[in-house]
């Protein structure tokens, strides 16, 4: 899968998604994440993309022609076939696994990050096929929400997780949250791993895990059930 990503601060969000898993996932050609700059495609002579809202108010407003011209590049191999593109904002649908399961089922995705107070309405209407938002909540621009929604896509990507199971029995995607889970040591401070888990009985440590986990939902998450 491609996913790219059209921003005014394009280190920031390579620093996020160059660690860990997404990174060895875009290493290992397993993920293909491309981070553009915004101001690289401004005609201001001070690469200004910027400017004061009409009818006033606080604040600036990232202009359309900059973002135009650097997603008509972005996307320009794709012909006739526009990729789904993704306007990060507050104003947009909460995110949820279940639209990164269908997300995750495109070839290609962009994603448009905004700053300071938003962006020119016509560019919205012009390239973006949806909003969304990753809380109900407002953030200073849209990268870290950015980084959040490829994160949540990318990993269900075949061969960037280890195995299909890491996301499939976790919290949200089976449906309830997930059971309390141990390592060693044994007894830490006085508290002792469950004897259930030390038994070695198979079907006891599932029927375990399973009541737990429903017992956690409905003290943690009582709406999931």
């Amino acid at each position: 899968m491609r996913i790219d990503i059209l921003t005014l601060f394009p280190d920031m969000v390579r620093t996020v998604l160059s660690e860990s898993i997404l990174g060895r996932a875009a290493a290992s050609g397993k993920l293909d994440l491309r981070v553009y700059n915004i101001r690289d495609y401004s005609e201001d002579k001070h690469r200004r993309v910027d400017d004061t809202p009409y009818g006033g108010g606080m604040g600036m407003l990232m202009a359309a022609p900059p973002v135009c011209r650097c997603f008509r590049e972005v996307t320009a191999d794709a012909g006739d076939r526009k990729p789904h593109t993704v306007y990060m904002s507050p104003q947009g649908a909460v995110l949820t696994q279940k639209k990164a399961e269908s997300l995750a089922a495109l070839d290609r995705l962009v994603i448009l990050c905004g700053h300071y107070e938003g962006i020119d309405e016509r560019i919205i209407e012009e390239i973006v096929d949806e909003e969304i938002s990753v809380g109900d909540y407002v953030l200073t621009g849209g990268e870290l929400p950015a980084c959040i929604l490829t994160d949540c896509v990318a990993r269900l990507i075949d061969g960037v997780l280890s195995d299909s199971a890491c996301h499939e029995i976790e919290s949200i995607s089976c449906g309830m949250l997930e059971y309390p889970q141990y390592t060693r040591p044994l007894d830490f401070g006085g508290r002792k791993v469950p004897a259930v888990l030390t038994g070695g009985n198979h079907a006891e440590i599932e029927k375990w895990r399973y009541e737990q986990a429903l017992i956690r939902t409905k003290k943690k998450r009582p709406d999931l059930l």
